[in-house]
């Protein structure tokens, strides 16, 4: 409890930096309709672009596929479905007789590129602190029953910081479940990830490292460090899905039971899919698979899974429904090779996303 106490004072902190400073709002957006919108344009993802307004408070969600112009002299990133990434200022170029179809961005060095509006999947302001580039979620669950005095808790939270090229995450879960008569099984999980583009469209490399403690597999500490190279399959304002391999160590150490602790050191493939679709500002899916098939113990195959639903609730809260999964087929005599669960809660996001 003390560590997510942390955690989650930490995010609550780093919410409040995000709100310091802004851009000025001269951007200009005019919608299918005719509506014309003058705000700050903040950062366009899932197909959902995010503004503010003088005159509302908080970032305002708009569907991108109804905005028919766009024009701003501000600096922008601009990343595009084969992975491309433009750096620029924005406006539409004019299609006599036509719907407009492309967005122009203005280069530094006053190169203009045009490209196809659908191609368009992520938009960033450039000249962002810090503090603005970090993004994410917190949330809490918990469950309470009188009849046999059980109780459930889950926590969980998560923060991306975004560069040109590369990106980071942390994610942290924490979850306990107690009962009158019945053992307290707890579970936490910490992990890092990192992400940078290569030359080639779609292609990357990655690394992670992942920090895991469960109580109903009898392990005491489980640390796992691995990279590999990947590429995104499928990448649009709809629907991502990526994979990466590459190399994996894992030292796992099992809780005292009947005989000493036993400590193991594994060496592994690593196998890595990931999985995200979205609806315009109401709901998101996120999959994300990783195997380890063993290299020095053959046979062995370590896997988790997790996986999210959000619903969107009102401004920046959401529903979720979760499941996690942790599988060892071949766990040291007298343990569990099992550990899954669900839970359901509300999560609070912030940043520009």
């Amino acid at each position: 409890m003390k560590t997510s106490s942390k955690i989650l004072l930490s995010l609550h902190l780093l919410l409040f930096a995000l709100s310091l400073s802004a851009r000025e709002k001269s951007d200009v957006l005019v919608m299918r309709n005719g509506d014309r919108l003058t705000c700050e344009i903040k950062s366009l993802s899932s197909d959902t672009l995010a503004i503010s307004l003088d005159y509302a408070a908080g970032t305002v969600s708009i569907n991108w596929g109804k905005v028919d112009h766009i024009e701003s002299k501000q600096l922008f990133l601009v990343k595009t479905q084969a992975g491309i990434v433009y750096s620029g200022s924005l406006s539409t170029p004019s299609s006599p007789g036509a719907r407009p179809t492309k967005i122009e961005v203005l280069e530094a060095s006053a190169r203009r590129i045009e490209l196809e509006k659908e191609h368009v999947i992520d938009i960033e302001e450039t000249d962002l602190g810090f503090w603005h580039r970090f993004s994410g979620q917190i949330g809490f669950s918990s469950i309470y029953n009188k009849g046999n005095q059980s109780f459930q808790y889950g926590v969980n939270g998560d923060m991306y910081y975004t560069r040109e090229r590369w990106g980071a995450v942390a994610s942290y879960n924490s979850s306990l479940a107690a009962s009158t008569g019945a053992t307290t099984s707890t579970r936490n999980d910490i992990a890092f990830g990192a992400q940078r583009l290569l030359r080639w469209n779609n292609w990357y490399y990655a690394g992670l490292a992942d920090f895991l403690k469960s109580s109903e597999q009898g392990i005491q500490l489980q640390s796992t460090f691995g990279g590999g190279i990947g590429r995104y399959l499928k990448n649009t304002n709809k629907s991502m899905i990526t994979v990466y391999g590459g190399l994996a160590w894992e030292n796992i150490a099992y809780q005292q039971q009947v005989s000493p602790a036993t400590n193991q050191q594994v060496t592994a493939a690593l196998i890595v899919g990931e999985m995200k679709f979205f609806r315009f500002d109401r709901t998101n899916l996120t999959v994300t698979a990783t195997v380890l098939p063993a290299l020095s113990d053959p046979g062995r195959v370590h896997s988790n899974l997790n996986a999210t639903y959000y619903i969107k609730l009102w401004g920046n809260l959401t529903w979720n429904f979760s499941f996690y999964g942790n599988w060892d087929n071949q766990p040291p005599p007298g343990f569990t090779g099992s550990d899954y669960g669900t839970s359901s809660g509300i999560n609070y996001t912030f940043g520009n996303r």
